[in-house]
């Protein structure tokens, strides 16, 4: 097991966290991981890390998998000027990870306790929700209760947001 997957499973264990794991091959893109999700019974997202215009605060925006997002609407909420995806080198600085692979899992690595997160308010109404374990070739499976719990146990920041377009 890689040492990225193992640092998640020994924190939901510590968390006394219940999960179910898949495993399946590099999920790229959402079209792809679409294919692999199709019997997994839980709430599937996308997990997008952005910087602001001046590089100092970064935001990790975790939304249902299909659902379209605004960013011009975060911008604006934000008032930091423009959001870009922030860069290979700032996610292994703050969540650990390589693109491809993002989950708020990689906010264990974020001791400074430094990224605030953009949170669907669509994943408040799902039983279960999945995120990969900070590897791309697995999507872990947990209550959504136990989410928030590992959340709270983070210390990072976050807030619900409707993400969906102005007008859609």
């Amino acid at each position: 097991m890689n040492e990225r997957r193992e640092k998640v499973f020994n924190k939901l264990k510590e968390l006394e966290i219940d999960y179910g794991v898949y495993e399946h091959p590099p999920l790229d893109t959402i079209e792809i991981a679409l294919e692999y999700w199709k019997n997994i019974d839980a709430m599937h997202c996308k997990n997008l890390f952005f910087r602001n215009h001046k590089g100092n605060r970064h935001y990790l925006v975790i939304i249902k998998d299909t659902t379209p997002f605004n960013i011009r609407s975060l911008e604006q909420k934000l008032k930091q000027g423009k959001l870009t995806f922030g860069s290979e080198k700032r996610l292994l600085k703050y969540l650990g990870v390589k693109p491809g692979s993002v989950s708020p899992f990689g906010l264990i690595n974020d001791q400074e306790r430094h990224v605030h997160l953009f949170l669907d308010q669509q994943l408040q109404s799902a039983e279960k929700i999945s995120f990969h374990p900070n590897d791309n070739t697995a999507s872990l499976v947990i209550a959504y209760t136990d989410f928030i719990k590992y959340l709270e146990h983070t210390g990072n920041t976050y807030e619900f947001i409707d993400p969906t377009p102005d007008n859609a």
